[in-house]
């Protein structure tokens, strides 16, 4: 069993940047993949970032390329989400999500575990 717990949201200006992580508990194999998602209010959830847990591949949505980064730190069994020059739009709950059968994919129900979210709020 895998727990993903999300930090790091919180209130920003347009143009902020903001760092979320995505902390895994339980036992994360190199075969796995993780996915950021987001929701905004009133909208379905979409794809945002994913990346295989050995490193070697990583897929953005093609709406959030060069402003989003994702990455992960194996020794503290954690992902990142690096967001610059923040928009008004980019306001939603982040998700993060693992899916053990390790496809980097944009295709929600092949992951398997989910975060509770974390909210990111951006002012104009």
């Amino acid at each position: 069993q895998v727990q993903l717990v999300e930090s790091g949201g919180g209130l920003v200006q347009a143009g902020d940047s903001l760092r979320l992580s995505c902390a895994a508990s339980g036992r994360i194999f190199s075969s796995y993949s993780m996915g950021w998602f987001r929701q905004a209010p009133g909208k379905g959830r979409e794809f945002v970032a994913a990346l295989s847990w050995s490193g070697g591949r990583t897929f953005y949505a093609d709406s959030l390329k060069g402003r989003f980064t994702m990455s992960r730190d194996a020794a503290k069994n954690t992902v990142y989400l690096q967001m610059n020059s923040l928009k008004p739009e980019d306001t939603a709950v982040y998700y993060c999500a693992a899916d053990p059968s390790g496809n980097v994919t944009p295709i929600q129900h092949k992951y398997d575990y989910w975060g509770r979210g974390t909210q990111v709020t951006v002012s104009s």
